[in-house]
């Protein structure tokens, strides 16, 4: 049993986040029920967004709906608070938190106490000073910026048909993706296979009339599968019309125009900025200590280093990996370790409530699956490399068994049989980013949250 009164705040309700208060309350039942122990949840959203179905939701593959895990309904016994961690005093146990009800009132940030702290706020894009980014790019990181990704990319579609400017359809038609990782190669590989099928419908759009374009700065993608896989991966995706450009930079979008670092010049109402991920800005506004990354220094036991009752995985935490071969190793921040991470570090969080010895991360990564489309994949497991439809057809098996909760195994399986037995559905619902635009242009006021000119498109 608990020997005191804990609170637990865990900041931040993705991977780690969420899977950790799962365990934790699941171990801590009792004492929950008790009142012996709180856990506290503070998120910007309500839901965990499962990020490897992202591309296939942007692809309209799986619903949006799908793809994202209600926390409130998996998470009964915890207090999930909608706001932002904007700054940690450890020494105080006390977290500064903005709400929706603080914003919204215009009043002061919250401060909540706590006894045992899990700080897992995940990453945010990393971008360059690239001029024109700000302005022009489009992340893909959320379900919101998948689905906006899905109804511009068909939106340009229909602005390519309805006219006879071949500079207007020739930007429209054009994409272009800068990142070669798991994000951009899965985007653009899906995209890219949705644009093609909606082409089909579409009287004077031809698959042809359409230009994929990869950008990546180093001389190969997809890193995690191997040298091997990443070369098949550029050779498949090349047969497909889709021109990868490696050793590659984007220096400039102002006005619409991508310029590149090999001089080429292209005209396009489609940029695609997938280009890595940096830690949260909330991690540098805590005493904890961080590494020369920004990541926080963690011990293999997922505790913060010299930091007691302070713990982190994921994303935002240098975690030492005790199974690589050269010391200084940390684990890759993914998917893989974050949920295992998750499991250790909520059991070592009852472990020090319960007086007991920590125990240490210990995981060898297994290896990595991307998907390039429908029915093309690579794969690079346990030391066995598949690429086609075998390596497509692991990627879903094994997303499938790590989506949580068997309502969205079901849901998400459910849609892949549907998908296979009927047509893809290629409707834009753009005015879904932007709900008031027609009433407020029927009340003669002027749409607020875009160009006027543009008032029910995403761009």
């Amino acid at each position: 049993m608990v020997k005191e009164r804990a609170r637990i705040l865990v900041v931040g309700g993705g991977y780690v986040g969420m899977y950790t208060a799962l365990r934790l309350q699941k171990q801590l039942r009792g004492e929950l029920r008790q009142g012996a122990v709180e856990i506290t949840i503070v998120t910007p959203d309500p839901y965990m967004t499962y990020q490897p179905f992202l591309p296939e939701a942007a692809a309209g593959a799986i619903s949006p709906r799908h793809v994202v895990v209600p926390l409130r309904r998996f998470l009964p016994d915890c207090r999930i608070v909608i706001g932002e961690v904007t700054a940690v005093d450890h020494a105080a146990r006390t977290a500064t938190v903005a709400t929706l009800a603080t914003e919204d009132k215009g009043t002061p940030p919250e401060h909540l106490q706590y006894d045992e702290l899990v700080l897992a706020p995940g990453s945010v894009s990393r971008t360059l000073p690239v001029p024109g980014l700000a302005e022009h790019g489009i992340g893909f990181k959320t379900v919101e910026e998948a689905i906006g990704l899905r109804n511009h990319v068909i939106e340009q579609m229909d602005i390519a048909s309805s006219t006879r400017d071949p500079a207007i359809r020739d930007a429209a038609l054009t994409y272009v993706f800068v990142g070669g990782g798991f994000a951009g190669v899965e985007a653009l590989g899906e995209l890219e296979d949705m644009a093609r099928y909606a082409a089909r419908y579409y009287h004077n759009v031809r698959a042809e009339d359409m230009k994929w374009i990869l950008v990546e700065a180093s001389d190969r993608i997809l890193p995690e599968v191997g040298p091997e896989m990443g070369r098949y991966a550029v050779t498949e995706l090349r047969r497909r019309n889709i021109d990868v450009r490696l050793n590659t930079r984007l220096e400039s979008c102002v006005d619409r125009v991508a310029v590149l670092s090999d001089g080429a010049r292209f005209p396009t109402r489609t940029l695609v900025w997938t280009a890595g991920v940096k830690p949260h800005p909330v991690l540098a506004a805590t005493d904890l200590p961080l590494t020369a990354r920004g990541r926080l220094k963690c011990t293999p036991e997922l505790t913060v280093d010299g930091a007691p009752h302070a713990w982190s995985a994921g994303d935002a935490a240098a975690v030492p990996d005790v199974t690589a071969a050269e010391p200084g190793t940390e684990t890759a921040p993914n998917a893989q370790h974050a949920v295992r991470q998750a499991a250790v570090l909520a059991d070592n969080i009852v472990r020090s409530l319960r007086g007991q010895p920590l125990q240490t991360y210990e995981h060898k990564y297994v290896g990595s699956v991307a998907s390039l489309g429908f029915h093309k994949g690579v794969a690079h497991v346990y030391g066995r490399k598949l690429k086609g439809y075998p390596a497509w057809f692991m990627h879903r098996a094994y997303h499938l068994s790590r989506v949580p909760t068997f309502n969205r195994k079901a849901r998400v399986l459910a849609e892949w049989t549907l998908s296979g037995l009927f047509k893809r559905e290629i409707v834009s619902l753009g005015s879904l980013e932007h709900p008031r635009a027609e009433f407020e242009l029927a009340a003669g006021g002027k749409p607020s949250d875009h160009p006027k000119n543009d008032p029910k498109g995403s761009n």
